[in-house]
Parts: C-alpha cells; structure tokens; sequence
C-alpha cells in the first residue's frame, strides 16, 4: 500500500503541484511557537465558511426565490424537510457565528499590530472579505422574506436615495422594481448564493496565499525568519502541520461545542439572531414597531442615526457609516509606532484601544435600541454621536499617539514559546 500510495503521488506530482503545495502551505510552512488563544479565530473563519457554502447549498434545493413562494419554501424547510430546520438553523445562527469570529480576529490584528509593514497587503485582502461578507449578509436578509427582512431591508435600500442627484434611479435600479418586490428578491437571491460566494472565495485564497508568502505574525511582533538556524529553519519557528493543525482542532471542538449549543436550545439568539417579525411573512401595510438591522451591522447603524439630517437629507449619516468602515483600509498607513505588538506599545496605544472597543460594542447596543431611549443618563442619540467621535479618534489621532509614545524594548526572541 506504501509503495502503491508512492507511486500514485508521484504520477499526481509530474501533472500538479500537490506535495509541493501540501509542504509550502502545511509541512514547510514555520509558523511562531509562541501564538495563543487569539490565533484561534483565522481557522475558525475558515470552518464557519466551510459551514455556510455547504448548508447554503442544501437550502437552495427547497428554496423558492419568489414574493409568493419564499416564505412558504423556509416554513417547508423548517416543517417538512428531513433535518432541514436544522441545515436552516446552522446557516442562520453560522451568520452570526462568522461576524463574531472575524470581529474576533479583526481584535487581534489591530492587538498585534498584524497589519503592518510587510503585512499590509493581508489586512487589505482581510478587509475586502469583510465587505464581502457585510454584503453578503445583507443581501441573505431579505431572502426569508420575513416582516422584519422586509422593512430592513426597505430602510437599507432607502439610504441609496440620499446619495445627491442620481439617488432615486440608484434606489429603483437596486430594487429592480418601484418598491421591494419578487424582482428585488430574485436578484438578491442570485448575488448571496452565486456572485458574492465567488469573491468571497478568492479573497480568502488571496488572504492565505499573501500570509503564507511573508509569514505569520505573533504576540511579540517579531519578524521569525530574521533568527534562521544552520539549516535555514526559523529558530523559533515550527512546522503547521503537525503541530498547529492538532492544536487548532482543540479550538475548534470548543467552538463546535458552543455552536451546538446556540443552535439547539437558543437558535434565535433571544431575537438577536432572528428577529421575532421574520416568524411572520413579508406584509408591506404592517410596519414593527422597531426596524433595526441584524446586531452585526448595529454600530454603523447607530453611527447613521447619530448623524443630523441635512436638507431633510440622510447622506451625511451615510457618509459617516461609510467612513467608519474605508478608514480601516488605511489602518496600516496610520500607524507609526515603531513596534507591532500592544504588548510592548506605550499606554497611549492601549487606552485608545480599550475606547474603540468599548465604544463599538456599545454603539451596536445603540443600535438596536430606540434613539429616543437613554443609556448611561444619556439620550440614545447623544451618547451614539460621543462613542462615533470616539471611533474616529482611535483612527485620526493614531499617527500622532503611536509616534509621541514611550515604547518598551522588544526581545530579540519571541517569548511564551520553548527554544
């Protein structure tokens, strides 16, 4: 079997690359020794993918992407096909899922400073999948083709008419229609499940292909090839595969054992995760009482909201959303700081990092509450109008912080891993 196994490799290797592929991206790839929990969250984008391109694909063979139809076809899904409440749960709670492991792994590359120099083209790669997916989630939104899809949706779609001039041809060429109909449900049907998939994959295989070409990145944000032994192997490297392809899979029964949880005794995530107004089908004369979009896109929302009105015109609150996700394509431009990692970064670093965390978790709490309401003694509005500025200080501010700032000595070897 050895000698069959041998053979058949070696024919397979005069015709494609396959072991060279297998050692350059697994085997032979050195990776730092010394990565930790936060390192988890790359492969667990990579298994949350795996799981929507393959659950999104059984749906599509029950789903009927019309007005009349959609809806019934996810009651039918969920009623009266074998386990398909269940494929429909792991799509639907795996959206979330994906959002929070790449919000997750978004974290540690701004903690370890993994964009930058030679690294910057892997964050723009990073952030043109974010996209992606912000796209892709939304254009999924409206497919069950639920009350709160719809009018989410319509709100959504309604923020292309702010765009000056050419705005209410904009609205009707992305609906297809005069208003949200089976023509905007179809056409949204064709981007999430052919279209944005597409880009989606070959951004991811871009990602991976850029990392593995300049290396890993790790908590001390030491370049790992500068220290290479007489072998020309890093000295504090070791080989993917075995080694993190074992370790990851601790993290990802871990990860498994949560996923399963949320998905059989919490699917909707307490309305989070799937609004209560979707258990009822599309209606366009019954508005909810509150319209918000899914919590993963609630701290560009408040950001919208946040915005006064100019001229009875919402486009300045569309710029700023739009803002708030084009300056992290910058991010690694904006950073001067002679090091990578927080860990040796001087306070200044650390405290403006803390407020752009505490002020995007609580603007997607902002988010999906009423504006009139109060949080913290303060109005909804102003407190949301507060936590954007904070937002953009982190970003605007960061090349004069990281360039005035104390900085520790970096160690010449990683630490937290054995020499």
């Amino acid at each position: 079997m050895n000698k069959l196994f041998t053979n058949l490799m070696g024919w397979v290797d005069a015709r494609f690359p396959a072991t060279e592929t297998f050692e350059y991206h697994m085997s032979k790839y050195y990776a730092p020794k010394n990565f930790n929990f936060w390192y988890f969250f790359g492969v667990l984008s990579m298994v949350v993918l795996v799981n929507q391109l393959v659950t999104g694909i059984w749906l599509t063979m029950s789903y009927n992407p019309s007005g009349e139809g959609a809806f019934d076809s996810v009651e039918y899904i969920m009623r009266d096909v074998e386990y398909g409440w269940l494929l429909r749960y792991l799509h639907s709670t795996g959206a979330s899922a994906f959002f929070v492991v790449v919000y997750l792994h978004m974290f540690r590359g701004l903690l370890y400073g993994s964009y930058k120099k030679p690294r910057e083209l892997i964050w723009l790669f990073g952030m043109g999948i974010y996209l992606c997916l912000m796209a892709e989630g939304f254009f999924g939104y409206l497919l069950p083709w639920g009350n709160m899809s719809y009018w989410g949706a319509q709100v959504i779609l309604n923020l292309a008419g702010a765009v000056p001039f050419v705005g209410p041809d904009l609205v009707q060429w992305v609906r297809g229609d005069f208003l949200i109909s089976g023509a905007t449900l179809n056409r949204f049907f064709a981007l999430h499940v052919v279209a944005i998939p597409l880009v989606l994959v070959a951004l991811v295989f871009l990602h991976l292909v850029a990392l593995h070409h300049v290396g890993s990145n790790n908590p001390d944000g030491i370049e790992i090839k500068k220290n290479k032994g007489p072998d020309g192997v890093p000295l504090d490297g070791i080989p993917f595969h075995p080694y993190y392809t074992v370790h990851d899979l601790v993290g990802i029964v871990v990860f498994l054992a949560v996923f399963c949880t949320v998905i059989f005794f919490f699917p909707d995530g307490g309305g989070y995760f799937l609004e209560r107004p979707n258990f009822e089908p599309a209606n366009p004369l019954k508005t909810p009482p509150h319209i918000a979009p899914v919590w993963y896109y609630t701290p560009f929302y408040a950001m919208l909201r946040a915005v006064p009105s100019m001229f009875a015109s919402a486009f300045p609150g569309v710029v700023v959303m739009g803002a708030a996700i084009a300056i992290l394509f910058v991010l690694p431009w904006l950073d001067r700081s002679p090091v990578k990692s927080i860990r040796y970064k001087g306070w200044m670093s650390k405290v403006w990092l803390a407020i752009l965390v505490f002020s995007f978790v609580v603007l997607g709490y902002l988010g999906v509450q009423p504006s009139d309401g109060q949080t913290f003694g303060l109005g909804n509005t102003t407190l949301a109008r507060i936590l954007t500025v904070l937002y953009f200080a982190y970003f605007i501010l960061m090349p004069f912080y990281t360039s005035l700032e104390k900085c520790k000595p970096v160690p010449d070897r990683v630490t937290g891993g054995s020499h």
